[in-house]
């Protein structure tokens, strides 16, 4: 039998997407924790019932007291006093005991998990288009904020709506059984009461979206800036950062000042409503007795709900403006973060297992979108084992070409394959794992150097991972590592994206990666870029040894490291403009020997390129 604290499971996976309307979204983020919710509904119903019972005791047992004489009074009224003491003393504090143990155990721990990982899931399935288009900050302060509030609206629903009704209901009861007129008071009360709140929470819902979406935006603007804080100082532009950040905690004061005006306004409007209750069912009540209609124990139980009730309707109010503005920002996030998937695996796409190797681009084109830039009519085969070298200028498509083998992006026109697979049909998942790449931004973790390498293939041994960073010549610089926690060695944290490391040494960490995860297919976009001469000669040998048998696509511009490729292709304008080994190219006089002469001339010495041809 499982324990209480684990009546959710916290980490089930949704059905299906998000959708885009609001209860929609609730119910998907929710899914799973209903049969818990009503539970804790239930028991915060009871503690509501609790606090008109608690007015019913203490008006009978006044009742008891003005209905008969001080002398014997325990005696006669013993079984009152023993069921008044075990209903103050056992029932009442169990009873709510049960309802915070239910929020507290049950519901808080288990809500937010459920809706953050469901949402984390579903962002990590977006494409890379999603991801270039937003703030990476914006889109975690999302992801927290939506998690956040809609766990915030279901415990306040529980502890506040839930309570309030019963206690409400409880009310109308006992005033009913007394006399309907003081019931009808009590109505028209409430009527007044909602048409309040109709007035204000949807005006309050508006206004937490708006100071939501600013507040996101502001920390989106403060990431983004610390993110690239060494640029920033480089450039001496902390003064126009400074004032970016001002102009957009500007946005966010504005939007806060105006939540906080109508909060400020409701809240006035409220307390003057709250103060008419115990007046009005007071007043009754004693109206009732001077007619005979109504005992003292009426009266008292009347007062000790009518003070109850306008406290309450305070607590209730501001709760319910709580939970107002957590919707408006459940409403801000799911604009952000239930946006559909541009980017999915075909229905009956299949694992494509250990690929061969053998890569084909037929009729490719591709643009952004834009309808100019990128690929246009690219044929090409690379056959399994072969090491393709490409090279183009700047913005010629070869970046755009790994990103379509890896399926980042679509084809806009024709298709890419792998081993005879569109890679259409294919998982994505799948897919990737067939595909080694080391790229020229390295990207690694804020975690230790042993994780960085592992992240290549999370079930190896630590003798495979040492091995790997030897191959990679990454190994004698990981053992001198140490952080500001004592950690040394592979457990050394490396910071964000790295930042603890040069270039070369971010560099040799991704090589690492890419050794350990041992793909059929490996990419190398300018993977060597941030070595110096001496330690790229050491990697370059690597590469040739972990080259063997796979099928290699390297992106250069320094075209010394792609020279012994088995073929180059010449990229220009998207279009594939030569192709041939090293030593064809130069005999064609075109771009690549263009290319060639410049680097020789400046950058690669004669000897490397007279070894080269």
């Amino acid at each position: 039998m499982r324990r209480p604290a684990d009546w959710i499971e916290a980490f089930r996976p949704a059905d299906g997407p998000p959708p885009r309307r609001l209860l929609a979204f609730f119910g998907w983020g929710l899914s799973g924790a209903w049969p818990a919710l009503a539970l804790a509904t239930a028991v915060s119903a009871a503690g509501g019932v609790m606090e008109v019972l608690s007015a019913l005791v203490l008006g009978a047992v006044i009742d008891a007291t003005t209905s008969g004489t001080a002398e014997g009074f325990f005696v006669t009224n013993l079984a009152l006093l023993l069921l008044s003491t075990a209903f103050y003393l056992i029932l009442r504090p169990l009873v709510f005991a049960a309802s915070s143990a239910a929020n507290s155990v049950i519901i808080g721990p288990n809500v937010l998990p459920l809706v953050l990982s469901r949402l984390h899931r579903w962002t990590m399935g977006q494409s890379v288009t999603y991801f270039d288009n937003d703030f990476a900050g914006r889109i975690a302060q999302k992801q927290m904020q939506t998690a956040r509030a809609m766990t915030e609206s279901v415990v306040e629903i529980i502890n506040v709506v839930a309570f309030a009704l019963a206690s409400l209901v409880g009310s109308a009861v006992f005033l009913l059984a007394v006399d309907v007129r003081v019931a009808a008071a009590l109505a028209v009360w409430l009527v007044a009461y909602l048409a309040l709140i109709q007035f204000f929470m949807p005006r309050i819902r508006r206004r937490s979206g708006a100071r939501a979406a600013a507040r996101a935006m502001l920390t989106g603007q403060v990431v983004d800036t610390i993110t690239n804080i060494k640029t920033v100082k480089l450039f001496a532009h902390v003064d126009h950062e400074d004032r970016a950040a001002l102009d957009t905690m500007q946005v966010y004061r504005a939007r806060a000042r105006e939540f906080g005006s109508i909060s400020a306004v409701f809240r006035l409007a409220l307390l003057a409503l709250a103060g008419v209750l115990p007046v009005v069912l007071i007043g009754g009540m004693l109206w009732l007795w001077t007619q005979g209609a109504a005992t003292p124990g009426d009266i008292a139980a009347a007062g000790a709900v009518a003070i109850r009730i306008a406290q309450m309707t305070g607590w209730v109010s501001m709760s319910l403006m709580g939970i107002y503005a957590s919707i408006g920002e459940v409403e801000d996030g799911m604009r952000t973060l239930a946006a559909p998937h541009l980017l999915t695996d075909a229905p009956d796409a299949v694992d494509i297992g250990r690929a061969q190797g053998d890569i084909r681009f037929d009729d490719v084109s591709f643009a952004y979108g834009r309808g100019e830039g990128g690929l246009r009519d690219i044929t090409l085969h690379v056959k399994q084992g072969e090491r393709l070298g490409i090279v183009g200028a700047s913005g010629a498509g070869k970046s755009t070409l790994v990103a379509l083998l890896l399926r980042l992006y679509d084809t806009e026109k024709g298709r890419v394959l792998l081993d005879g697979h569109d890679v259409r049909q294919v998982t994505q998942a799948s897919l990737r794992r067939q595909i080694g790449m080391v790229t020229q931004e390295t990207a690694l973790f804020n975690r230790s150097a042993r994780e960085n390498i592992l992240y290549g293939r999370p079930d190896a041994t630590e003798a495979e991972v040492i091995a790997a960073a030897k191959a990679a010549e990454a190994h004698a610089f990981i053992l001198g590592l140490h952080d500001h926690l004592g950690h040394r060695g592979y457990d050394a944290q490396l910071g964000e994206r790295g930042v603890k490391l040069s270039g070369g040494q971010r560099q040799r960490i991704a090589l690492a990666r890419a050794f350990l995860k041992d793909a059929p297919v490996l990419v190398l976009d300018e993977a060597t870029s941030a070595l110096d001469s001496e330690v790229e000669a050491q990697i370059q040998d690597a590469l040739l040894r972990v080259m063997e048998g796979k099928t290699v696509l390297a992106v250069a511009h320094r075209l010394s490291t792609i020279a012994a490729m088995d073929r180059i292709i010449v990229l220009d304008q998207g279009r594939i403009a030569e192709q041939g080994s090293h030593a064809e190219l130069l005999a064609q006089g075109g771009l690549y020997a263009r290319y060639w002469s410049r680097q020789s001339g400046g950058f690669i010495d004669p000897d490397t390129a007279e070894a080269a041809e």
